[in-house]
């Protein structure tokens, strides 16, 4: 199975701002749950994002090989890719590791990305329907009991 790359800035600022950080000494992973591209039909699938930066390796040559490490482990997984989209950042260890310990670490980093391991069930984050914070976001927020009510013509204590 070929992987799917995201595509542009604006897929790498989501994942990046939306996505949760699983850190592993092999690589850091950000998932988020799969979204279509706009205009496209519902096809899960899991669409990742390789990024190694000039500071982790120096050399391209070890920036190449790092990646192509990395493409295979995911390529054959035994249990598959999950349905995601992901920015995975690999760590110099990535070149020296076994490949078999590298399919391992992307296994458990995969499985403990939220929304992974709990499958059927309640949807959402729980009670608060699905919101990362909890609760509405336009509702009023709870004053703690220390603070002094303010008056609003002043912004001030009464």
């Amino acid at each position: 199975m070929a992987l799917d790359s995201l595509r542009g800035d604006r897929e790498f600022r989501k994942v990046r701002s939306h996505g949760v950080a699983v850190r592993d000494p092999l690589f850091t992973l950000r998932v988020t749950e799969y979204r279509p591209r706009h205009g496209e039909t519902w096809r899960p699938r899991a669409i990742i994002g390789l990024v190694v930066s000039k500071k982790t390796l120096r050399r391209a040559v070890d920036r190449n090989r790092a990646r192509r490490r990395v493409r295979e482990a995911l390529r054959t997984l035994p249990g598959g890719l999950p349905a995601c989209r992901a920015i995975l950042l690999p760590n110099p260890a990535v070149l020296t590791v076994p490949f078999s310990e590298l399919q391992a670490a992307l296994t458990r980093a995969l499985s403990r990305a939220p929304g992974r391991a709990k499958r059927g069930g309640q949807g959402g984050n729980g009670p608060q329907g699905g919101r990362p914070g909890g609760g509405n976001a336009a509702g009023p927020r709870p004053v703690p009991a220390s603070m002094p009510p303010q008056d609003p013509a002043t912004d001030g204590p009464r």
